[in-house]
């Protein structure tokens, strides 16, 4: 029989591994994401094209059979696609929000998915009511977000493009978690279908890209040549300022800016998809919301995002309100169960 001790250890040892991969991904996504928003203003387009590469990545895996490929039906993929939806706004949503402002910001915003959620789950049938503490939890992130955006002997100052697109991607978050809990785990449940927790991300990720493309399509097709090079000669004009400048970049450069944030977006969902399937929902979110401040910290660096005292002070509170939520939420389950 198996030691009890070392499957603990196995057991602990991938769970770490899996942390550690999601926290990683996620953040070299943030900054590859960043840096590709930076380089080209086309950013429906490098939505889209990070998506596709998930989608090579998913038949480089299914076609040789290293990994067995889902069995959907063509209804399944039907009842799918409302939830592909939702995931290709909050996916659009993030990364424009992320190009119209800092990162850091972006992330705050971000921070308030939970009152989306809560909101959604007043109005959307079937009726979810949350415990009195969660509620007021809600209170102390919109709390926390409001003073971000309060700076220090200027007032309110708000990038109302960057607060909506992640108030936009909030909301599709919250629809396609509310929606597709019930659909997804059908399918999960049913053994023939093949919907484990990778394949059920990658289904969603193929969806994601078909709708993307339908943005993408209404919005920057027609001039994505145009753009495409009015990009290019930015770049080649602010090396010949400065070769080791941040606005220094060429074609590849944009290439390899868009191919990493869609590897790296792949990979960290993959990872958190996985990681929620070993320990549930509830520790997920905790997680997710400490992974934020790791993102935060790094990204203000790195991109020399600039933080008064009341952006740190309102993204801590509104990071700590979050998880407060979750574990408020997950206690009251408990007790009902």
């Amino acid at each position: 029989s198996r030691d009890p001790v070392a499957a603990v250890m196995a057991n602990t040892t991938k769970l770490v591994l899996l942390v550690a991969g999601w926290y990683i991904g996620n953040t070299l996504y943030n900054i590859y994401n960043k840096k590709a928003c930076n380089n080209i203003h086309a950013h429906w387009s490098v939505a889209f094209a990070q998506l596709v590469v998930g989608v090579i990545w998913c038949a480089l895996l299914w076609i040789p059979g290293i990994r067995k490929a889902p069995n959907l039906s063509a209804g399944d993929w039907l009842s799918l696609a409302p939830i592909g939806l939702f995931a290709a706004a909050a996916h659009g949503g993030s990364v424009l929000a992320m190009g119209a402002g800092a990162v850091s910001f972006a992330q705050i915003v971000k921070a308030c998915e939970p009152v989306f959620a809560a909101l959604i789950g007043i109005v959307v049938p079937p009726i979810e009511t949350k415990p009195a503490l969660a509620y007021m939890m809600l209170l102390v992130i919109v709390g926390g977000v409001g003073l971000a955006c309060v700076k220090e002997g200027k007032g309110v100052e708000i990038n109302v493009f960057a607060f909506g697109w992640a108030s936009f991607a909030n909301f599709a978050a919250a629809l396609k978690g509310k929606l597709g809990k019930d659909q997804t785990h059908k399918l999960k449940a049913d053994k023939s279908k093949n919907m484990d927790a990778a394949n059920t991300y990658a289904v969603m990720n193929i969806l994601s890209a078909l709708w993307t493309f339908i943005a993408v399509a209404s919005t920057e097709l027609a001039t994505i040549q145009d753009t495409w090079n009015h990009a290019v000669a930015d770049g080649a004009a602010a090396c010949k300022k400065d070769m080791n400048g941040k606005g220094c970049f060429g074609a590849s450069d944009i290439i390899m800016n868009i191919t990493l944030s869609g590897v790296f977006f792949y990979l960290y969902n993959e990872l958190a998809f996985a990681f929620t399937a070993e320990v549930g929902a509830v520790t997920s979110s905790v997680l997710n919301t400490l992974k934020r401040v790791i993102i935060i910290v790094v990204t203000a660096i790195i991109f020399g995002e600039a933080m008064d005292r009341n952006a740190m002070i309102g993204s801590a509170v509104a990071i700590a309100g979050t998880m407060f939520y979750s574990l408020a939420e997950s206690s009251g389950k408990q007790k009902k169960h």
